[in-house]
């Protein structure tokens, strides 16, 4: 009986030895040891790839979209469509899986795509008003958006809904737009966008891609200078 107690007590406070040495390795040591490289290594990155403006305020994260639309008319009105602020570049559409009244500055408190089939009724509706909108926001009396020039990524959100670039060839054809809307010279914001264009991830991995939101920092820090 009293070896079978010993045993018992034995095991027991082996086990809680065991609880209290992988709770400091894996729980306090590990977390501080990766949290320190993190921060010293990939600082940026590990506080969530933060975008800051000319003052030094954050103004969002580079790894998530924002939209650029003028307030409402009536803010209580759900069903009243946002309309694009047009001094701004805009981002791809953010048709996803839902609004939400958190995040004012995107349509989606979830990311996902619209899981729609090319030839979905809805979709090519969709895809159709885009198309007709691009156009007719982008024509200036200088420069005229021909229905070829709009890229697929205009009309339709990516497969998160949430996705920060846009191709070059869609910041191109809001160029004159913008240049417009804010009294820039063209060349200044031709300049803006070659800028803010990044290329293949080491050359050959995905598209050439331009952050909308962090051109958009840079074109409100033209504007103010």
């Amino acid at each position: 009986m009293n070896n079978s107690v010993g045993n018992t007590a034995r095991l027991l406070w082996a086990g809680l030895r065991a609880l209290l040495v992988l709770t400091v390795v894996c729980g306090v040591l590990y977390p501080l040891a990766v949290t320190g490289i993190a921060q010293a290594l990939f600082n940026d990155k590990a506080n969530g790839s933060e975008i800051k403006d000319k003052s030094g305020t954050v103004v969002g994260s580079s790894l998530i979209g924002q939209t650029y639309n003028l307030p409402k008319q009536n803010p209580d009105d759900p069903e009243e469509a946002a309309k694009p602020d047009l001094k701004w570049f805009q981002p791809r559409p953010s048709n996803g899986l839902g609004s939400n009244s958190v995040n004012t500055q995107y349509a989606l408190i979830l990311s996902g795509a619209t899981n729609k089939a090319a030839d979905n009724p809805d979709l090519v509706k969709l895809v159709e008003d885009a198309k007709a909108a691009v156009i007719a926001d982008n024509t200036t009396a200088s420069y005229k958006v021909q229905p070829q020039d709009v890229p697929a990524d205009a009309v339709t959100s990516s497969g998160s809904g949430l996705d920060p670039a846009i191709s070059p060839e869609y910041a191109k054809i809001q160029i004159h737009r913008v240049a417009e809307q804010n009294k820039l010279d063209v060349k200044q914001v031709e300049k803006l966008v070659e800028q803010n264009t990044e290329g293949r991830t080491l050359g050959f991995m995905g598209e050439p891609r331009v952050n909308v939101l962090e051109l958009n920092t840079a074109l409100k820090a033209l504007t103010k200078s």
